[in-house]
């Protein structure tokens, strides 16, 4: 073998490892080796308990809609916001604070991480946990990357931002343009556990328009079913995830 030759096998074998590294992590989006293997990330909290979580806001358009039906049904809530989208709506991100709900970083913006970023997702996480800083006062804790895929740039991004990863053991699936609050609730009812972290959206920022109202109606519905079924609803901060 020469030694042009070998070089280049080098330099294929660590750009396969490079992206090995990158995407082998984001295989815990898959639902069943997430909760069989990661508990926690898949947001398996204290029995008896609920966590209820909203993403892709703050949308002054939408979210301000759920803090009032939530406030209505009292209950409090996990939203993970976007950095770009409280940079330019901050009062709607502090109106979740003062509603008494949490606030977690989703991203930056709404990508998709194919390539390895790893400068980019830890200065992208820490700017979002700092604009929520900036325009709450509250401290973030946890990280719910977009579309939940969670690559080891983002994992490692989390870790340099002090914030725990977090996914999700049910949804509502009402992103699609033929979500209904039938259909909202019935998704959320087939994975729903005691200990489960329920994944909704506030907003169609990232979904097919108009859907958030599917699920704005599907919440006092979901809400009804756990405190049937003897669950307490609430946020992640009183869920019991370790960190």
């Amino acid at each position: 073998m020469s030694v042009r030759h070998r070089s280049g096998v080098l330099v294929r074998n660590a750009a396969l490892l490079a992206a090995a590294a990158h995407l082998a992590p984001a295989g815990t989006w898959l639902p069943g080796p997430r909760s069989v293997l990661f508990p926690a990330l898949a947001g398996r909290g204290r029995p008896g308990h609920v966590a209820l979580t909203f993403d892709d806001g703050p949308d002054p358009r939408t979210t301000l809609r759920f803090l009032q039906v939530l406030d209505e049904l009292g209950v409090r809530a996990t939203f993970f916001v976007l950095g770009d989208g409280v940079m330019r709506f901050p009062h709607t991100t502090l109106e979740i604070v003062r509603r008494g709900h949490e606030v977690a970083v989703h991203g930056w913006t709404h990508s998709r991480p194919w390539l390895p970023t790893v400068s980019r997702d830890a200065h992208e996480v820490a700017r979002a946990a700092r604009a929520i800083r900036l325009a709450t006062g509250a401290v973030p804790r946890w990280y719910r990357p977009p579309y939940g895929i969670l690559t080891g740039g983002r994992w490692l991004a989390a870790a340099r931002s002090g914030l725990t990863p977090v996914l999700w053991s049910a949804w509502g699936r009402d992103w699609t343009e033929h979500a209904t609050p039938g259909s909202v609730a019935a998704a959320v009812r087939r994975d729903l556990r005691d200990g489960a972290t329920v994944l909704l959206h506030d907003t169609d920022r990232a979904a097919a328009t108009g859907c958030w109202r599917a699920t704005l109606a599907a919440l006092p519905v979901v809400v009804a079913e756990c405190r049937a079924g003897g669950l307490e609803v609430g946020p992640l901060a009183e869920h019991g995830i370790r960190r």
